[in-house]
């Protein structure tokens, strides 16, 4: 599953992997993400949390990459993820080589206690 929130006060998109997520979940959200980031400003904040992910097909990493690509183009400003189980990152890294250009910046926490910290909520 995959769920995708914001908060246009605090400048903030939150996505949540959890469960078993699949590609076809992830292209189902991408008008949702789309019309979420139009109420946001360059610079916004993203917290991605993958704490709850109990696996992710490996054939995700195309609809996260293009996922990636709006973000970059919306000008994201921090982005600050969530997994603690490093088994269960797909590779963000290599993803965010390949699909950040404008190189946000980028923090990896093991809690979403941490996390909201690093966000200053």
């Amino acid at each position: 599953m995959f769920l995708v929130t914001s908060n246009k006060t605090k400048q903030l998109l939150c996505m949540n992997y959890i469960g078993q997520v699949r590609p076809a979940e992830l292209q189902l959200a991408h008008a949702d993400v789309t019309a979420l980031l139009a109420d946001l400003k360059p610079r916004f904040r993203l917290l991605a949390d993958l704490s709850q992910v109990e696996s992710i097909d490996p054939e995700c990493a195309t609809e996260i990459g293009r996922t990636m690509e709006l973000f970059d183009q919306a000008g994201v400003g921090l982005i600050v993820r969530v997994i603690p189980d490093p088994a269960k990152d797909i590779g963000m890294n290599i993803l965010t080589a390949f699909h950040y250009p404008h190189h946000p910046r980028i923090i990896t926490c093991e809690t979403l206690a941490e996390a909201l910290r690093k966000l200053t909520l």
